[in-house]
């Protein structure tokens, strides 16, 4: 049976009515079409069109036809939508006119990034750990800026209001084989975490816009707004998000330590694309959000901390990107930066065993550190070889 007739007889056996076509714009906003079982077939041979013009960094009036071509993969149920008259959704892929692959297409320059780090024998694997507030709606069902509670790190109910809400999330997140590993209250009034299982590097990135999609509509339906801007509330934590990533070899070497090396040597050129709006550098530099370019063992001070694991649990975690970072950018950078690392055989520099907020300046002086703004981020990036490289010139236009 061929895939095609797998889908149809699955949208058929589950009484499928919507097909969700989806994709991300160039900041990594999820957008979609949505088309009738009776134009799949369509979809899977020549792709559905769309106005790219309408779409930020797409194009223009005089070349605005692209066409989506769903990844059969990528099918899961909406679980929050009617079970009669479902909703399902898929990822595509982007295509010109011509069939060829439209070079602004995330998944496109993931799968790139991917291919490059198999071809030197090399498997990335992400993870990663999405924080965001719960607000409150007023009367006509517009979002303030009222914390759902006021609960603190890790407390519970009956003053962490959110439990349901994570509970919620969290079994529609399974339902759609998305595999939650924990969930907590977090520091700030009414904010929230939850992480999920690490997988290879296109389906985590799948994974983390469907996830804020999930978090966003199930917020909705208990009445509530779930913002991830980086700053929701200019005297609380911010909102980070913190990518974890591990290498496996063919050849069985540990190269941990210079793919860490280049993600280093090149973390200021990708700044502006892991932290992509003036409210991510309010975050930056307080609350267990980095400043310094440093990492160490367990410290949640540095850029980069070595978390306490055993196994495949291993990892790398950078805790400087945010919730508005393209995650299929922000995957495709660290792949290239590590790979960078590898083939120069980067050495690390020293561990820095201390609490960055609190250390002296006679020391933090002497370290690197964070672009301080957007305006700085993307004025390093766009002079930047290594973005070029590894980067159509289109995303460099909208920072």
């Amino acid at each position: 049976m061929s895939k095609y007739d797998e889908i149809m007889s699955f949208v058929e056996d589950e009484d499928v009515k919507f097909i969700r076509l989806a994709f991300v714009d160039v900041k990594g906003t999820q957008k979609n079409i949505s088309i009738m079982p009776g134009e799949l077939k369509r979809a899977f041979d020549t792709g559905i069109s769309f106005d790219a013009s309408c779409i930020k960094g797409f194009g223009d009036v005089v070349n605005s036809d692209l066409f989506l071509r769903p990844d059969p993969t990528t099918l899961e149920i909406l679980p929050w939508r009617p079970s009669q008259g479902r909703v399902v959704r898929m990822f595509c892929d982007i295509l010109n006119p011509d069939g060829s692959q439209f070079e602004l297409d995330g998944r496109y320059i993931l799968k790139k990034a991917a291919a490059a780090a198999r071809k030197k024998g090399l498997s990335c694997f992400f993870g990663t750990e999405f924080e965001f507030y719960l607000f409150e709606r007023d009367e006509n069902g517009k979002p303030t800026k009222i914390p759902f509670d006021s609960a603190g790190y890790m407390d519970i109910a009956p003053d962490d209001k959110g439990e349901n809400v994570r509970r919620e999330i969290c079994f529609s997140l399974l339902n759609m084989d998305i595999i939650p590993e924990s969930s907590h209250h977090e520091e700030g009034p009414g904010q929230n975490e939850i992480d999920f299982k690490y997988s290879d590097c296109l389906t985590t990135a799948d994974n983390a816009v469907t996830f804020t999609s999930v978090v966003r509509s199930i917020a909705n339906v208990n009445g509530l707004y779930a913002d991830f801007s980086p700053k929701p509330l200019m005297n609380e934590s911010g909102n980070g998000l913190h990518i974890n990533m591990s290498v496996r070899s063919n050849d069985g070497n540990d190269y941990s330590k210079m793919y860490m090396a280049g993600i280093m040597e090149h973390i200021r050129e990708m700044t502006a694309f892991l932290n992509p709006c003036e409210e991510s550098y309010k975050r930056l530099g307080e609350k267990k959000a980095p400043k310094y370019i440093t990492w160490s063992h367990q410290n949640r001070s540095q850029l980069i901390r070595i978390p306490a694991a055993e196994g495949e649990y291993k990892r790398i975690e950078l805790r400087s990107p945010d919730p508005m970072t393209n995650p299929y950018i922000a995957f495709t950078l660290l792949i290239y930066a590590g790979l960078d690392g590898i083939e120069r055989r980067l050495e690390l520099p020293d561990a820095v065993d201390l609490n960055l907020y609190t250390a002296d300046r006679e020391i933090t002086k002497h370290l690197e550190v964070l672009p301080s703004s957007l305006e700085e981020a993307a004025a390093i990036a766009r002079k930047s070889d290594f973005i070029n490289k590894y980067l159509p010139k289109g995303f460099l236009q909208f920072l």
